[in-house]
């Protein structure tokens, strides 16, 4: 293991009692294991405990096209890592060389608009508690990736814990009685980031990245090949 820490509503300040713990991490592989007939397998996504790992090759292109939801691993605050190895402070410190304007956008407008397609297609299908409260939670999840997404595109930093997690709450209530009411919100949103020059880089700063990732390599060679 690289890098490992708590994500999600723990880190979003949007947890409640029972709600799931959730991990994120890097590892990496043998370097010899690469050069078989099978590659090893690059993710690894467990339930009870919730964590999903992925080999360190994978992440980073995963962070590379700005996926929301591997980036948050290298932007958390101290106390929520549970592994941080000189490979993963490496990797934190090159956060920023993942980031590019239009894959942030499009990555985190993409992830919440799809959201609130799930919230329109859910319209009338249930009344029950639980069809509520999922409905409830994946506005929450909208609201923040607005948030987040445009903070990061307009200031390049991004700031894992929201602000004023009751608004959340009450957003999430509001668009489970009615999911149109999570529309304005999204336009909104699509406007501030079309009027908002970004001080992010066209694209992303892959010579960093390539680097650590041969570090990760040369230090995960098996002791037969460091011999050699």
């Amino acid at each position: 293991m690289v890098l490992s820490g708590i994500v999600g509503s723990t880190a979003y300040g949007l947890a409640r009692p029972g709600s799931d713990i959730d991990r994120l991490g890097v590892f990496a592989v043998p370097t010899e294991a690469l050069h078989g007939l099978h590659r090893p397998q690059e993710s690894h996504v467990t339930h009870e405990p919730d964590r999903a790992l992925h080999e360190a090759a994978k992440w980073a292109r995963l962070a590379l096209r700005a996926n929301p939801t591997v980036l948050e691993l290298v932007w958390l605050t101290d106390e929520l890592y549970d592994v941080r190895t000189a490979l993963g402070d490496e990797l934190i410190g090159i956060r920023s060389a993942f980031l590019s304007a239009s894959r942030v956008r499009a990555a985190y407008l993409g992830y919440a608009t799809q959201q609130f397609k799930r919230l329109y297609d859910r319209r009338g299908s249930s009344s029950s508690a639980d069809v509520h409260r999922r409905t409830a939670k994946h506005a929450r999840h909208l609201r923040r990736l607005c948030h987040q997404g445009y903070h990061l595109y307009a200031t390049g930093r991004l700031d894992i814990r929201v602000d004023d997690p009751d608004s959340y709450f009450a957003f999430g209530e509001e668009v489970a009685r009615d999911a149109m009411a999570a529309l304005p919100m999204l336009q909104d949103f699509e406007a501030r980031f079309d009027r908002t020059v970004s001080p992010l880089p066209d694209r992303p700063d892959e010579a960093p990245v390539e680097a650590w990732l041969l570090r990760v390599r040369a230090q995960h060679c098996t002791r037969e090949k460091a011999d050699a």
